[in-house]
């Protein structure tokens, strides 16, 4: 295996200069700005409307009603989590640990077989750090104007521009922080409650903490986050080896750039197909320059190669200079998908999802305790018998009012006193105090096992152990 390793390479960190189509500086320096280019191609559409999707479906989500309450709402104060017509409870939550291992297994799958294609198409931070900047192309103009700008004087013009961006921005993150503080708060009673000043201190703190750091990531840290922060690619390396699919150049057909004109024989100046026009760094979210070879920076988001596409097509020359590729591929090797890790993920991934359903095809519409009365372990009552006192807690996990009828197994002849038909609320967690009262002479044993039974009209049946205690 340690043969198919990605080689390291020692890739200078470097910023690039359009004025001088040179190099310079850190662009790991927070200080040096990216100004991103505006990319156009096959795989920015794909990125566009990939994103689009996901953002709407995370804004309205929170907005689809389901009977009596929203669709999805994880109500961490009652300890509810409502997905649709299902709740979940605090015990039910080793579902959630299977969906976060399923969601981890899924990234290993994916990032083995694909790189960083979660990173450059569907991570909240590129796609948020995308819509910021299509702000800022219409707000203050492309690339270059920005830059020219942004090293100019400060002019009334650019002050009111500028301060439509932030505005526009600021509007974005504090919407953003409405949708995910309204997964775990009522969004209706959210959004009133708060413009009309009735909203307590927690749900304020909450959509303000992620408005500001959407604000602060998305405007101003992006590639920081990627760079700096994103544990994510600090740790792919594990995961990548050369059949992985990544942004590469080809050198051997890139190689000698340089700048020519559309109608010179490139081959006969020794010039390869690359005509050094930069593009593919300009319009790299992070900065980087992908003839330097693979760095952990590069978040495959293809914007380098659609820019490099239509170079090659202007010029005459065939496509694919930068491409999605493999190490193999570029050194003139087969690539292998089907490989003994990959499928190995695979595996793991289809089992645990297997799993996830199985649980949650088990999950209860109900759910009872039985709590025994343990200040008094038994008492007689005035009718002779040995009596135990219980305390049931019924939950009704569904979306819909039920009816339970409640009985015990285990003994004959007993009596019960309390209700033993209950009507509980969606999410109730209703609390029946009842006892049992059986002859002592009907005894046999001085504890005995018994079974509360709890059933609803649709046929389904929960029994739950407890213990019956008679005088000494």
């Amino acid at each position: 295996m340690s043969q198919d390793k990605i080689d390291i390479k020692d890739v200078t960190p470097k910023t690039f200069n359009p004025k001088t189509h040179k190099t310079q500086g850190d662009r790991f320096n927070p200080s040096n700005r990216i100004y991103v280019r505006e990319s156009k191609g096959t795989y920015q559409l794909l990125r566009r409307y990939g994103g689009w999707f996901l953002l709407l479906l995370f804004a309205l989500i929170p907005w689809i009603p389901f009977g009596e309450r929203q669709a999805i709402l994880l109500d961490i104060g009652n300890q509810q989590f409502n997905f649709f017509g299902t709740t979940l409870y605090p015990q039910d939550l080793t579902l959630l640990a299977t969906l976060l291992v399923i969601a981890a297994f899924g990234l290993f799958f994916i990032t083995t077989f694909l790189g960083r294609v979660w990173c450059g198409y569907l991570c909240p931070q590129t796609v948020w750090t995308f819509i910021y900047i299509w702000f800022e192309e219409k707000l203050e103009g492309n690339a270059n104007k920005r830059r020219k700008q942004d090293s100019g004087k400060l002019t009334r013009s650019l002050v009111l521009r500028k301060s439509l961006k932030h505005l526009a921005w600021f509007a974005i993150a504090l919407a953003t922080g409405f949708t995910f503080t309204g997964y775990f708060v009522p969004i209706r009673e959210l959004v009133v409650e708060f413009f009309t000043f009735e909203s307590s201190f927690w749900p304020v703190f909450w959509v303000m903490f992620f408005a500001i750091c959407t604000y602060g990531n998305a405007g101003w840290m992006r590639s920081i986050m990627c760079i700096h922060m994103c544990p994510y690619a600090r740790f792919q390396s594990a995961m990548f080896d050369k059949d992985t699919f990544i942004v590469g150049y080809d050198s051997k057909r890139g190689e000698a750039r340089g700048p020519r004109s559309r109608k010179a024989d490139h081959k006969a100046l020794g010039l390869g197909d690359c005509i050094d026009c930069n593009l593919c760094v300009q319009v790299c979210p992070t900065g980087i320059d992908i003839r330097d070879g693979l760095q952990y920076e590069c978040i495959n988001c293809g914007a380098c190669i659609d820019a490099c596409d239509q170079t090659m097509d202007k010029m005459g020359y065939e496509k694919g200079l930068i491409s999605y590729t493999t190490e193999h591929r570029l050194s003139g090797k087969s690539t292998k998908v089907m490989r003994p890790k990959l499928l190995g993920y695979g595996a793991v991934l289809l089992l645990i999802t297997g799993l996830f359903f199985i649980q949650i095809a088990s999950v209860d519409p109900a759910g009872m305790n039985v709590l025994r009365d343990r200040s008094q372990l038994y008492r007689e009552n005035s009718s002779g018998e040995i009596e135990n006192t219980y305390t049931l807690k019924i939950i009704n996990k569904t979306q819909q009012t039920q009816q339970y009828q409640l009985s015990v197994t285990g003994l004959e002849d007993v009596s019960w006193y309390g209700k033993n038909t209950v009507t509980v609320a969606p999410g109730e967690v209703l609390t029946l105090p009842m006892s049992l009262g059986m002859q002592a002479d009907n005894l046999s044993s001085p504890v005995s096992t018994i079974q509360f039974i709890l059933s609803d009209s649709e046929q389904f049946t929960l029994s739950v152990e407890s213990r019956f205690i008679k005088k000494l």
